[in-house]
């Protein structure tokens, strides 16, 4: 194994809510108009802040999830993300030490800067506190001795006399060095809604300027050459080599959770017969992880993306159909309008065509949302609600399908405020337990459309990547007849 080693570090914050998003954003930009390859990650299931990284960074924003991913990959996903990066920024969810719900430090921020080997940045909201800082950052430098906090950034600071305080308190009682102290400043806000953050690809223009304003509001108010500095403290990750998408769909890979995955050959299908997969974007459906289509291109597919808010058809020659998460509620009257698209998915589903879909996805399947007709491919409907679903879970597949075999566990996460009705058809795509019992929620397959799999359920293919080795031999078997 080759020792790789990437100037590093890690944002977080002792909890949601401090502009952990606008510190990373801000370093991210900042360290770019420096000319720097800037490699932007995020910790957790988040599809929204990476969005805003990526504008800052150039290049994708990409998620460590160790729930979802296993600590075993965080690194080597790392590493994959990071190749060619002269420095990498990763943004930390919720507060430092919060991970999965009942698993100790599980996913957490400071779990995967410990796998990463990584410095800590803490971003603290200074705004209703002075000399108090210095004893919430002691508290958490000193909680977990493998966490490395080797830095602070003050945000939300009133004045240059509040921040002559705040930065007197941390030097008399954290020995936590400060960075940078960053102003109170409605310039860098990024409207929110429903399920947080708009995202970037909604935003356009407005994304690219807010992007721009938080680069150079962390550029004025933060100390680089210190950040950089701090990021090249970093050991080598010894002994990790990067994740390669071609390597996951090989022979390696080859068994999800012990259960063997039926049709889907070593390596996906033959080099130059690649099946076509239409991978819906755009506004409506702009929830989706980079590795997802890197690992169906190396299991043999060809991947076409395409907009369902303006295509009139799927992508010719299409052979399967990925329709991953988004906000499909805020666009309902432009997907109904499309009727010409929704009667081309209906038909594809009806041929046998496989498909793929995830919340988002799973609400354009069904009959209507929100009383506005949809693709009629599944007997549900859904509506709006005020109740956030929202967490991790652990999920058993009860019927084969073209992602995965009946008896396949993967851990997935939920997260939406709608409801379908039902909630699940004859085959249910997954059962897990909730603290009132057992549950079963999604569609393996529907009446007319076996080849279909639809779930509220996101999952992150490179912790499963013979999930796109079996959609990919599935797509290929359909294009053969």
């Amino acid at each position: 194994m080759s020792t790789v080693n990437i100037p590093r570090l890690v944002v977080a914050a002792p909890s949601s809510g401090a502009g952990k998003t606008t510190v990373a954003t801000g370093l991210i930009a900042a360290l770019a108009a420096r000319g720097l390859a800037v490699s932007p990650h995020k910790v957790g299931p988040d599809y929204i802040d990476p969005g805003y990284h990526g504008l800052a960074a150039g290049r994708p924003g990409r998620n460590l999830d160790a729930f979802m991913c296993g600590p075993e990959r965080i690194a080597p996903l790392f590493l994959h993300g990071a190749a060619g990066a002269d420095v990498a920024v990763v943004e930390g969810v919720m507060g430092l030490f919060d991970g999965a719900s009942g698993r100790g430090e599980l996913a957490s921020t400071a779990h995967v800067a410990k796998l990463l080997r990584a410095p800590v940045v803490l971003v603290v909201d200074a705004s209703s506190q002075s000399r108090s800082v210095a004893a919430l950052v002691h508290g958490f430098a000193s909680w977990d001795p493998e966490v490395r906090l080797a830095g602070v950034i003050l945000n939300r600071v009133a004045s240059d006399r509040h921040e002559l305080l705040l930065r007197e308190a941390l030097e008399e009682g954290s020995g936590v060095p400060v960075l940078g102290a960053v102003r109170r400043s409605a310039a860098v806000a990024t409207p929110s809604r429903h399920l947080g953050l708009i995202p970037a690809v909604e935003r356009s223009a407005e994304a690219l300027r807010a992007v721009a304003d938080m680069g150079e509001l962390v550029a004025a108010s933060v100390d680089l050459d210190a950040v950089l500095a701090l990021a090249r403290t970093a050991p080598p990750l010894a002994g990790a080599e990067p994740w390669d998408p071609a390597v996951e769909v090989g022979g390696s890979g080859a068994l999800l959770d012990g259960v063997p995955v039926d049709g889907a050959p070593v390596g996906g299908v033959p080099l130059g017969d690649a099946p076509r997969i239409a991978v819906a974007g755009g506004a409506a459906f702009s929830f989706s992880y980079a590795e997802n289509a890197e690992l169906l291109t190396a299991a043999g597919a060809e991947v076409v993306p395409f907009d369902p808010l303006h295509a009139d058809a799927l992508p010719e020659g299409t052979a399967g159909l990925v329709i991953g998460g988004g906000f499909p509620e805020l666009y309902v009257r432009e997907l109904s309008a499309n009727g010409q698209l929704r009667s081309a998915i209906a038909a594809f589903a009806a041929s046998g065509g496989p498909v793929a879909a995830e919340c988002a996805g799973l609400l354009y399947l069904g009959r209507a949302l929100d009383g506005l007709p949809m693709c009629g491919v599944l007997d549900t409907s859904a509506r709006m609600t005020e109740r956030l679903t929202l967490g991790y879970r652990e999920a058993v597949a009860l019927h084969d399908s073209p992602l995965a075999p009946a008896g396949a566990r993967l851990r997935g996460h939920e997260f939406h405020r709608t409801v379908c009705e039902p909630g699940s058809g004859e085959r249910p795509a997954w059962g897990w337990r909730l603290p009132t019992g057992p549950y079963t929620e999604g569609f393996a397959g529907a009446a007319g459309a076996e080849n279909v799999h639809a779930s509220y359920l996101h999952l992150h293919w490179a912790g499963y990547p013979q999930l796109a080795a079996s959609f990919a031999a599935a797509a290929a078997a359909y294009r053969a007849g």
